[in-house]
């Protein structure tokens, strides 16, 4: 049986993101989506929180990953950056 894909977004439209499995997307999308839902966070702080969710049950590099999602989610506009010193995320109302 083939493994569902999505083919993922980057804020860049020159460039392509990769094509990952379906279930690894929701999986990461979901927590990035619940992470960003209580505060707005700091890159570090956003990929760290991640990590710690996923690393013990996650099949394969979380940062990884959760970099792919998180420009994903950004290029579909459910999350954006916002211009504070330093630079964090937030969900887009």
């Amino acid at each position: 049986m083939k493994t569902e894909t999505i083919q993922t977004l980057h804020l860049d439209p020159g460039k392509t993101n990769k094509k990952i499995a379906m279930v690894k997307y929701e999986c990461v999308k979901s927590e990035l989506l619940d992470i960003l839902s209580g505060e707005k966070l700091t890159h570090t702080q956003l990929m760290d929180t991640l990590y710690q969710r996923l690393k013990d049950t996650f099949e394969g590099r979380v940062q990884w990953y959760g970099e792919t999602v998180k420009l994903d989610l950004e290029a579909r506009g459910l999350i954006e950056r916002i211009g504070t010193k330093p630079q964090k995320y937030r969900l887009v109302c």
